[in-house]
């Protein structure tokens, strides 16, 4: 009998595990029913619970959805790869420096890489599409505005301190234009002469001032170089196009919604703030108020200006009160009391603003004279395209430049010195020489002197400017390929142009001296100018 009762609660036991099951079974079924294959498989990963009741019961976990597969992206073509690298080495670079410097340059800068990135979907075009017949005003609208940008901030800041920075960049920007050239690398080294020419002006004044300033303009270089480079490489003759391409317009509707081009590199930023000067500190406390006037004080000073207008109304009785003074106690009339009665100064003098005003402070002090300075080391040195000659004083012999296209010379206090450029040169910038005779064959953009007296050039080939600019005593002389040579003046005085003779002829070298004696006079409410001519 007792062992009937034992199977009997075992069967009940079985039964109620069953039921139990069956409805763990039917949670984990409403549970996973949303997620379930279709085709009625277990998942891989999820366990069965034992009809017998074995181990715990565990409710089955929700798998963990796997990452969607990128979507595969279009071979970039090895151009775009390389003029990525460009944007985010060496413009990526420029741009730090600007965005340190802040202001007008962080934001020109700015423009710069808006520039570069609008160039970079023009090339990518030119890869998808063909030569378009007439070329579309809409593949060059994001490269205007750029433009438009940076020759706005120079033209509307000339009054500004960093007009050269400015104008530097602005003069680059133009470069970008080599699509339309046969020979682009070529052309991007000829603009470079623009830049450099207000780039040196920055070097000059900045290289021993702040040399954020210096790395600024030399970024600005190494972008042109890299352009430069990067067209020799890829189009040493020219934009090519795609043959087999598609509508220069669809193809940049496609790279400009994204699908099927590569992303624009990202430029590396700092965390620190766009630029312009700190918040202007706070405004000063109010000034105390002004202590009440006591009473009895006001009443002693009126007291006192009464008694002194009644001593004037006196008349000559007022010197009535006036003690005579013994001639041994005049300080005019006793040497010894004269020799004895300094006056010592009060130590209070300084600071009381009741005492009487000071005698004006003596000069500030004047600089040694250049004779009396320490003299510099002569100094011909080449530092990346630019040449450095200073210090030079009568050298006997002379200074020879083997100058190349791109580069710049800066020549700064040489004193009786002869410097011959050989060949065809970027620019020139001569500054504080005396006595200083230069010789040069062909410049792309202008040599500009600046107080140096006693001046002496030959032009052997062609100049397009000279600028000359607080110079006592300066002979320009002209060859046949320079005659349409520019010069322009300021603050300077016997300055001789030495025309040659015409060709065939045996005629003498004419000399020409430039005007210095302008005739002002209004005329019909203009005010006119005329140079002031003595005829013999």
């Amino acid at each position: 009998m007792a062992t009937g009762n034992h199977m009997h609660n075992l069967t009940t036991l079985i039964k109620r595990l069953e039921a139990a099951t069956s409805r763990l079974e039917d949670m984990a079924m409403s549970f996973d029913g949303g997620n379930a294959p279709s085709g009625g498989q277990a998942e891989p990963g999820s366990r069965a619970i034992p009809a017998g009741g074995q181990g715990p019961a565990e409710a089955p976990k929700a798998p963990t959805p796997a990452p969607a597969a990128p979507a595969p992206s279009a071979a970039v073509p090895p151009e775009i790869e390389d003029f990525d690298s460009l944007i985010k080495e060496d413009v990526g670079t420029f741009v730090e420096i600007g965005q340190t410097i802040g202001g007008l340059i962080a934001e020109q800068s700015k423009a710069v890489l808006q520039a570069f990135q609008a160039e970079r979907t023009y090339i990518y075009v030119a890869t998808k599409a063909k030569r378009p017949e007439s070329h579309p005003p809409e593949l060059m609208t994001d490269l205007h505005k750029a433009s438009d940008t940076i020759n706005n901030l120079r033209e509307s800041n000339r009054a500004s301190p960093l007009f050269n920075h400015l104008s530097a960049v602005a003069e680059g920007i133009v470069a970008l234009g080599w699509f339309f050239e046969s020979k682009p690398a070529d052309f991007v080294m000829e603009m470079q002469g623009g830049i450099e020419y207000y780039g040196n002006k920055v070097l000059k004044e900045y290289k021993e001032k702040d040399a954020t300033h210096v790395k600024y303009i030399q970024g600005y270089y190494r972008i042109f170089k890299a352009l430069a480079a990067y067209l020799k490489k890829y189009y040493p003759k020219g934009l090519t196009w795609n043959q087999n391409g598609v509508n220069a317009l669809d193809a940049l509707k496609e790279i400009k919604s994204g699908s099927g081009a590569a992303p624009v590199p990202s430029v590396p930023t700092i965390s620190a703030p766009a630029g312009g000067p700190p918040p202007p500190p706070p405004p000063p406390p109010p000034p105390p108020a002004d202590p009440v006037p006591d009473p009895t004080s006001t009443t002693a000073k009126s007291g006192d200006m009464s008694a002194v207008f009644a001593d004037l109304n006196k008349g000559e009785a007022i010197t009535s009160g006036l003690r005579k003074v013994d001639k041994s106690q005049m300080t005019h009339k006793n040497p010894n009391l004269r020799a004895s009665s300094t006056v010592p100064e009060r130590p209070d003098s300084q600071g009381s603003s009741s005492s009487r005003g000071k005698s004006p402070a003596p000069p500030g002090k004047k600089p040694k004279p250049e004779s009396m300075r320490a003299k510099k080391p002569p100094r011909k040195e080449l530092e990346s395209n630019k040449w450095f000659i200073e210090n030079f004083d009568n050298p006997g012999e002379i200074i020879e430049i083997p100058a190349q296209q791109n580069h710049s010379i800066l020549i700064s206090r040489c004193n009786k010195s002869i410097v011959k450029i050989s060949n065809k040169a970027n620019a020139i910038s001569i500054d504080n020489c005396t006595g200083l005779s230069i010789i040069v064959d062909s410049l792309v953009s202008s040599l500009e002197v600046i107080k140096s007296p006693k001046f002496a050039l030959q032009i052997d080939g062609v100049v397009p400017t000279v600028l000359l600019d607080q110079v006592d005593g300066a002979t320009v002389y002209l060859g046949n390929q320079s005659l349409a040579t520019e010069v322009f003046t300021s603050k300077c005085t016997s300055i001789n142009i030495m025309l040659p003779p015409k060709e065939g002829t045996d005629e003498d070298t004419k000399e020409c001296p430039l005007p210095e004696q302008i005739k002002s006079y209004v005329k019909n409410g203009t005010l006119v100018h005329e140079i002031v001519e003595h005829a013999g």
